[in-house]
């Protein structure tokens, strides 16, 4: 198979996929399956960056089937770690759970059975809502039925070697003392409190002590007790400079992506993996963290998380998929704010894709056509639906509040927008209202404007806002553009651009009037 056939689609996807198949062959390993693996953190809510660590596997997935290769993402729910922090908004009576593993905390809501399976059910319903197909499996259940018990035997057989080279590779020392295993206490059911001294090889047991640990700025106490732990079938896990090493070679795990806040453990897991397990890890690409406009890091503790479920209530799943398709590399600041743009860029995308839109640049269309289909998870529909601006649907919504649904229809239908009321038209209306209902306002547009145009606009902002209505607003328009030596066409490009942040849409006379001419001059005297 050649690299043009395999990168043909131009997206990192493709790209992607080639070097891990390359790699593969270079490894002379079996190609029967390419399983890829996605970790889902079970102690806080999982949010789009989240949701973003599958979707991206899933690509590669889909990726590798279309060069004719069988693959299988596994979604691996992580539900024995332990509880560090109570995650904004949740009762304080979880306190009382810190450093348990989070598949024995109950769940506080009372809808699932444990705090854990709370928790990765969000992100397995955004997986579902979007079109993510998924195997997935637990952490409780994974140790429960001792699938990486011979991975563990190895590693702590090995972990003198291991502490060794941990301390080397990232400066943390800890585990020179203990070994990288943590038992779940048989007393009270805590998991960091319990560290491993010794491990019977043998009788394949670890011996432990439970006492006080520093979580973060919480102290956590012990209970003292002393046990042994049997790591084929008593509750307990590896540590996470190891787990990861495990896991790849039960499962036989081929790719995994990683955020570079986990870089450390990655470095330290392809070591485990190569030297000590004897499986070559995984081909990996490390993407990094979505932040908050603010800048901040997205964080379950902090409460500035965005679910793909809050995301879904404005916005369709093809735009979260563009979202986390665009690019992997580099780091964004990500709102609901976003949610307009990325729903107009798809549209945009659709027509290039179906030649309603025409790019020169051939490198340019290959790659926003693979682009458009990795979207549709490689299942892009034979013809395009009907499009309409989400910012004219925002528009729309806020002046028709009552009896949204009809009117919006009979304005679009006026406007020669729509032919027909499809049941699709109809959920857009929806998710803009919402949109227009939780946002007043909109992010300021960045348009481009020279000084002719400004002085247009000026005077445009004034007749707008006087007590007296003008006659035609339409002609008016048309009537200051010329005498300002600014194009109209160019004119009405610029209004329409400030407005609904495109370069087209309804005629612009009649839609001013509707949206109310006042407003609209508010708005435009932003750009003066």
């Amino acid at each position: 198979m050649s690299e043009q056939k395999i990168i043909g689609k131009g997206t990192w996807i493709d790209k992607l996929s080639f070097e891990l198949l390359e790699r593969e062959k270079e490894l002379g390993r079996n190609l029967d399956i390419l399983r890829v693996e996605s970790g889902l953190g079970a102690s806080g809510v999982p949010h789009i960056g989240s949701l973003g660590d599958a979707v991206r596997a899933y690509g590669v997935k889909i990726a590798l089937e279309n060069f004719g290769y069988k693959s299988e993402l596994i979604a691996y729910s992580d539900d024995l770690d332990g509880l560090r922090k109570i995650p904004a908004g949740f009762p304080d009576s979880l306190e009382e759970h810190l450093a348990k593993p989070v598949s024995l905390i109950p769940d506080p809501f009372g809808c699932h059975d444990s705090y854990g399976m709370h928790m990765s059910s969000i992100l397995l319903d955004g997986l579902d809502k979007v079109g993510i197909k998924y195997e997935f499996r637990r952490a409780k259940e994974t140790y429960k039925q001792g699938l990486l018990k011979d991975q563990i035997h190895i590693i702590l057989q090995n972990s003198t070697k291991i502490g060794e080279k941990i301390a080397e590779l990232v400066g943390q020392e800890k585990y020179q003392k203990y070994l990288p295993y943590f038992p779940v206490c048989a007393n009270c059911d805590r998991l960091y409190t319990a560290e491993a001294t010794e491990y019977i090889a043998e009788e394949k047991k670890v011996k432990y002590r439970c006492h006080d640990v520093e979580i973060g700025s919480k102290s956590i106490k012990g209970c003292g007790h002393e046990g042994e732990a049997d790591i084929t079938k008593d509750l307990g896990k590896l540590a996470w400079k190891v787990e990861f090493a495990a896991r790849w070679a039960a499962f036989d795990i081929r790719f995994e992506a990683y955020g570079k806040d986990i870089m450390d453990s990655v470095k330290v897991n392809d070591w485990v993996a190569d030297e000590i397990l004897n499986f070559p890890h995984p081909h990996h690409v490390k993407y990094e963290m979505f932040l908050d406009k603010g800048g901040k890091k997205i964080s379950k503790s902090l409460g500035n998380v965005l679910t793909a479920q809050k995301w879904l209530e404005f916005g369709s799943p093809k735009s979260i998929l563009l979202l986390l398709y665009k690019r992997i590399s580099g780091a964004r600041e990500l709102g609901l704010e976003d949610i307009p743009e990325l729903m107009n860029e798809y549209n945009e995308l659709e027509d290039i894709y179906f030649g309603r839109i025409k790019v020169d640049n051939q490198a340019k269309l290959t790659k926003m056509k693979g682009l458009y289909e990795y979207v549709n998870l490689l299942n892009p529909p034979k013809q395009s639906s009907t499009h309409v601006n989400y910012r004219l649907l925002i528009e729309l919504t806020k002046i028709f509040k009552e009896n949204r649904q009809e009117r919006v229809i009979k304005k679009l239908l006026d406007y020669g927008v729509i032919k027909n009321p499809e049941p699709e038209i109809e959920n857009l209306i929806k998710i803009a209202g919402n949109y227009s209902d939780e946002f007043d306002q909109q992010e300021k547009i960045q348009v481009e404007i020279d000084e002719s145009a400004k002085k247009a606009l000026k005077i445009l902002v004034d007749v707008l806002g006087a007590d007296e209505e003008p006659e035609d607003i339409q002609n008016t328009i048309y009537q200051i553009a010329k005498s300002n030596d600014v194009q109209p066409k160019d004119f009405f490009k610029i209004l329409y651009q400030i407005i609904l942040g495109t370069s087209r849409g309804p005629k612009i006379g009649p839609f001013i009037q509707d949206i109310g001419r006042k407003k609209v001059s508010k708005t435009l005297a932003e750009y003066v």
